[in-house]
């Protein structure tokens, strides 16, 4: 008989990889605490060693990017239209 292929939430497999990456427990009783393969459990820590540095890259840094991202086509605007005002007032 055929067993339907099961998905993991990201959120499960983060717990599951943080538990073994702890250490305190082995990939084995992981593994049948959580019904999924010791090797399954090793690729996700394996994942989770590799990928930690990301959940850290966001942040404020990121939030001040996306600020600057924003005000700068206004700033230019800003500029474009004070040259233009300056021009029309010679003009007159």
């Amino acid at each position: 008989m055929n067993r339907k292929r099961r998905n993991h939430s990201k959120e499960f497999k983060a717990k599951v990889a943080l538990e073994a990456v702890k250490g305190v427990d082995s990939a084995g009783a992981l593994a049948s605490r959580y019904k999924v393969h010791p090797t399954q459990i090793a690729q996700w820590k394996k994942q989770l060693r590799a990928n930690a540095a990301l959940a850290f890259e966001g942040g404020r840094s990121g939030e001040a990017a996306d600020a600057e991202g924003l005000t700068a086509p206004l700033y230019q605007e800003i500029g474009r239209l004070k040259m233009e005002l300056d021009f029309l007032q010679k003009k007159v």
